[in-house]
């Protein structure tokens, strides 16, 4: 019999299954090992926090018969091969025999290396490994452990046992997808223990891998115009917590900020919650997640305002601020951040909190499959190859960039405009001998009264992902994709404006005009949407927000792809029942728009049509582009049709509510919103 009681701290939304503990009667044990898991799962623990018990569970195991154990077979040595081949192992190319499984004798043991053919499949026996067939017909094969060389292992206090690590091409693809699997990892982590939709179902979220001094190395297929900031942002933090006169960063601190023009963020909504990994009192890597945070406060609900002119109008700042220290979750002090603000605080602490959590369990989740990736491998090697991913990713960006200077010439241009006239314009000038580039966006429209101001790591994010779209290979969007870049940007432009400016709409309009002009520049495809159609509703009690898909532009050999989220946007769109049932709103109208796309030997892409009724009076805002200018078509392709909002009276009178618009909308009434499609391309 086993007894299980799921428990969590009150407050809390994430319960742990906790077995009654054998080796004690005391019912503080249940307590004793609850709290160990938690801070094993999330990283910290919370102080004086009561522990609930959501349910008692039974679990009766009756054993079964036991099967008696088949008899021994005698050893019957290799069986005959039908044949041989060349097969490339850890040791290099080897000419290995083939054996036919159907051929196989109880009894029979074949060596590594060496191959087993089934009719449905291929068994790969590896270099020491030795397979023996049972009396059953089954194949037991014995792994010789892999030993390491001293040199690799994690002790790093004698550097004269350090030995040259040299880039090996499949080693450099496993370590690739390593991290590349670590940072997904710590994304499914964080989508199963958030609590808001806006996390655990639309995915708004980013988390990545870097380096001890903050660059880049890895991140999972998540948010693309997290990225390039993220670097940003935790560089900001190792530098102001290792300044003079801050505490330092020391084991159990994990750090939290979203300022945009201060602290590496993309606009305050996104909160990034960063990790040290230590080793031995050492700082070796770091680990961060990103977050869309649904509310943060600010003059509209969804902190997503479609007027606001200023940072402090949009919602909490936090520069710096360590969110555990010590090991203990520092709730009262994020708390007085996010609920004291001068336009208003969040209108729904609980799920910041419970978001905050999960960011640092899955944090946490990264740096446990760290040390599993560095005593398997040995920390000079995952160190190294660390360097090596960013370096390929370097190589393949000015080999591109070379590439496209001998077919196109060595300087190219693009301009494009924002909705208001801001124009965004950008001058590449390329190096081809050294692949390096310049991407001067001189002649870029100033910093507006507004929030389309994005600040420079939204540019950098932008500008990374077009780069690594470009790429014509496989590899992760790391540090290196930039290393080749040299940016110049106007101050107080609409891309790097002041302290104070307000933001909101850079990171989610502005960024997808800036991929739109990088990628008219480099000759690529038709215009996307250039919007991501940002829909925020809710009261004084909760806040909601989502983006909308759209139509993606069409390139030289390809149709733009329909009702998708484009370039810098990569979220889910909540589902109807999730929606309906969380939230006080009927979804009326959802599908394609058909036509919207540009026309042209491939067509763009259609936006949607989404239509949404209040079931109580509610606020609703909607903060978008291309409402007025068309996304454009290239190489005779045509325009794709531009975006509409409209607002649907109880007497059936439709109004166009503009792009930018936030108000008061009552039972009967309704919201249309018809997302722009994609450019075409070429002449029909």
């Amino acid at each position: 019999i086993e007894k299980y009681l799921n428990m969590r701290y009150e407050g809390t939304d994430n319960a742990i299954m906790i077995l009654e503990c054998k080796d004690s009667d005391s019912p503080l044990s249940y307590a004793r090992t609850f709290v160990d898991q938690y801070h094993r799962e999330f990283g910290f623990e919370l102080e004086g926090r009561d522990l609930l018990i959501d349910d008692f569970r039974v679990r009766a195991i009756v054993p079964g018969a036991t099967p008696a154990p088949p008899p021994s077979v005698p050893s019957l040595g290799a069986p005959p091969a039908f044949g041989s081949c060349r097969a490339y192992f850890e040791n290099g190319w080897e000419t290995v025999s083939t054996y036919k499984f159907e051929d196989l004798k109880p009894g029979h043991e074949i060596l590594g290396p060496a191959i087993i053919v089934q009719s449905i499949s291929t068994i790969v026996l590896e270099i020491g490994c030795k397979a023996f067939v049972t009396t059953d017909g089954d194949l037991d094969i014995t792994v010789q452990p892999k030993k390491h060389e001293d040199d690799v292992h994690m002790d790093t206090s004698n550097e004269d046992q350090k030995v040259e690590i040299k880039e090996d091409p499949v080693q450099l693809s496993i370590f690739a997808h390593r991290f590349m699997g670590i940072a997904e990892q710590m994304g499914r982590t964080l989508a199963r223990t958030a609590i808001s939709v806006n996390i655990k179902e639309r995915l708004d979220f980013s988390c990545a891998l870097f380096t001890n001094d903050g660059g880049l190395v890895a991140n999972a297929p998540h948010i693309p115009v997290h990225l390039g900031a993220m670097q940003s942002a935790v560089r900001f933090q190792v530098e102001y917590w290792n300044s003079e006169g801050r505490e330092g960063i020391n084991e159990g601190d994990v750090f939290v900020s979203n300022h945009p023009q201060l602290a590496g963020g993309s606009h305050l909504p996104d909160i990034t919650v960063i990790t040290p990994v230590f080793h031995e009192g050492k700082i070796l890597f770091f680990v961060a997640s990103r977050g869309h945070h649904s509310d943060i406060g600010g003059i509209s609900p969804g902190s997503m305002p479609p007027h606001s002119t200023n940072l402090e109008e949009e919602g909490a700042r936090i520069v710096a601020f360590k969110l555990v220290k010590n090991g203990k979750f520092q709730e009262k002090g994020i708390t007085d951040i996010l609920v004291n603000q001068e336009y208003g605080g969040t209108r729904n602490l609980k799920d910041n909190l419970s978001d905050l959590r999960a960011q640092v369990a899955a944090n946490n989740s990264g740096i446990r499959l760290l040390h599993q990736l560095v005593e398997e491998n040995g920390l000079d090697t995952v160190e190294a190859y660390m360097h090596f991913i960013q370096h390929n990713a370097e190589m393949a960006v000015r080999h591109m960039l070379k590439d496209f200077a001998a077919q196109h010439g060595t300087k190219t241009h693009a301009i494009d405009y924002m909705d208001d006239g801001t124009p965004i314009e950008l001058t590449i000038n390329i190096d081809p001998d050294s692949g390096s580039a310049c991407f001067d966006f001189e002649g870029t429209g100033p910093q507006i009264l507004g929030n389309l101001n994005a600040p420079p790591a939204v540019t950098y994010s932008a500008v990374i992902y077009s780069l690594r779209s470009l790429v014509g290979q496989d590899i992760p969007l790391n540090e290196g994709c930039l290393a080749p870049i040299e940016f110049k940007i106007p101050h107080y432009s609409i891309l790097n404006p002041s302290d104070d400016a307000g933001v909101v709409g850079g990171n989610v309009l502005t960024s997808q005009r800036v991929v739109d002009v990088v990628l008219k520049a480099f000759k690529a495809c038709a215009a996307s949407q250039g919007c991501m159609n940002n829909l925020t509703f809710g009261d004084s009690k909760f806040g909601y927000y989502e983006t909308i898909a759209g139509g993606a532009g069409a390139g030289p050999t390809w149709n733009g792809r329909s009702g998708v989220h484009t370039h810098c946007t990569n979220t889910r769109i909540t589902d109807p029942e999730i929606l309906e049932r969380r939230y006080p709103v009927l979804l009326r109208q959802f599908g394609l728009r058909k036509g919207s796309g540009g026309d042209g030997k491939h067509k763009g892409g259609d936006g949607v049509i989404r239509e949404i009724e209040p079931l109580r009076p509610l606020v609703m805002s909607i903060l978008s582009e291309r409402r007025c200018l068309q996304p454009y078509g290239v190489e005779g392709g045509e325009p794709a049709k531009t975006g509409r909002n409209l607002l649907i009276k109880k007497n059936g009178i439709s109004l166009n509510i503009g792009a930018k618009r936030s108000g008061a909308i009552n039972v009967g009434e309704r919201l249309v919103i018809e997302s722009p499609g994609g450019g075409g391309y070429g002449a029909k």
